[in-house]
C-alpha cells in the first residue's frame, strides 16, 4: 500500500483549540478509516510545521479525498507527499 507523508500546520482556528488537539485525533482517524486510510505515525513536532503523520493509503484519489475532507474542518493546513519504501525505489530507479 502506498505510503504518505504529511507536514502539518495549525490554522488559526486549530491553535485556538489546541488543548483539544490530541482528541480532534479520534475523528482524524475516522476520516482516514472511511477511505481506507491507515494512520501509521504522528508527532507533535516544534519548528515550522506542528505535526509530521505517515499514512498507508490506497491510492492517490483515496488520499486527496482524506486531506480534503480533513482540511474541511478548518483546524489544519497541510502538505502531503508520496514517500517510497527502499524496495518500491529501487525498482523506479531501475528503469533509469
Amino acid at each position: 500500500m502506498p505510503h504518505y507523508i504529511a507536514l502539518v500546520s495549525f490554522t488559526d482556528e486549530g491553535i485556538r483549540d489546541v488543548k483539544n488537539s490530541v482528541k480532534r485525533l479520534d475523528t482524524v482517524e475516522k476520516i482516514a478509516a472511511k477511505h481506507k486510510i491507515h494512520v501509521r505515525d504522528i508527532h507533535w513536532t516544534m519548528g515550522k510545521y506542528d505535526l509530521i503523520v505517515t499514512f498507508e493509503a490506497p491510492d492517490d484519489a483515496a488520499m486527496s479525498a482524506f486531506t480534503l475532507e480533513n482540511a474541511h474542518l478548518g483546524n489544519v493546513r497541510t502538505e502531503t507527499f508520496r514517500a517510497y519504501t527502499r524496495e518500491e525505489f529501487a525498482n523506479i530507479i531501475k528503469a533509469i
